[in-house]
């Protein structure tokens, strides 16, 4: 990529074409979104020049509509949707809390793939965030309950807090065996789509784009219909 930067502009110049070799249609993805999305993730994560396939942009918004945008890690798919854990007294969850809401995207430049998500989202039930809580290695679980996210702190404040917190559970020899429990301030996010777009990069801004549409039938909550179509480039 050609860049220009200078004192009063930065200006990014036309770089190198996109050259998937694959061809995205409709009559070629998977009749659910979710079954495409194994798929392709499954390939990222097996090609070498993939770093951090589960790195994924969230955005919210506050009920005003007002968006705020940020890199968080995703870690699950179930039946419903993507999963991803947080802390729920960060901007990110009181966003979510007062307008239940969210977009994902995914990008996979090695590959020139990228997966777009828009769904409601829903808390996940506390023994799912527990049992995943437990698997964390113990500087994130202490880490979980020294960062009290999206506040305002003074320099040092978090780690006195996670020296305190070491203590108080015995975890001051870094054994992964502390018992570290799950805090009640902390869980999981799952975004339940509505649409689902899956893009892929081709020569002269060409892109194939498949888009998946959720149709509204709550009969069908546990095994949903969607609609799916080619959108332009």
């Amino acid at each position: 990529m050609d860049v220009v930067i200078s004192p009063d502009r930065i200006q990014v110049l036309p770089h190198n074409q996109y050259h998937t070799a694959d061809a995205l249609s409709p009559a070629s993805v998977a009749p659910s979104p979710l079954d495409q999305f194994r798929t392709w993730f499954a390939e990222a994560v097996q090609d070498a020049a993939v770093h951090e396939p589960e790195a994924m942009s969230l955005s919210t918004a506050t009920p005003a509509g007002i968006p705020s945008a940020r890199i968080v890690l995703f870690k699950q798919l179930d039946a419903r949707g993507f999963v991803f854990f947080t802390n729920y007294t960060s901007r990110k969850s009181q966003e979510l809390l007062a307008n239940p809401h969210a977009a994902l995207v995914f990008y996979w430049r090695e590959i020139h793939r990228s997966v777009r998500v828009l769904g409601r989202v829903e808390k996940l039930a506390a023994p799912e965030s527990e049992a995943y809580f437990k698997s964390r290695p113990l500087g994130s679980r202490l880490g979980a309950w020294a960062s009290k996210q999206s506040t305002v702190v003074a320099e040092g404040e978090v780690h006195a807090r996670l020296d305190r917190l070491k203590e108080r559970f015995g975890a001051d020899g870094d054994s992964e065996a502390a018992d570290v429990p799950l805090p009640e301030f902390w869980g999981g996010w799952r975004v339940v789509p509505t649409e689902v777009e899956f893009w892929s990069g081709k020569p002269s801004r060409l892109h194939d784009r498949v888009r998946y549409l959720r149709q509204a039938d709550p009969a069908d909550e546990a095994d949903p219909v969607w609609k799916i179509e080619r959108l332009a480039p």
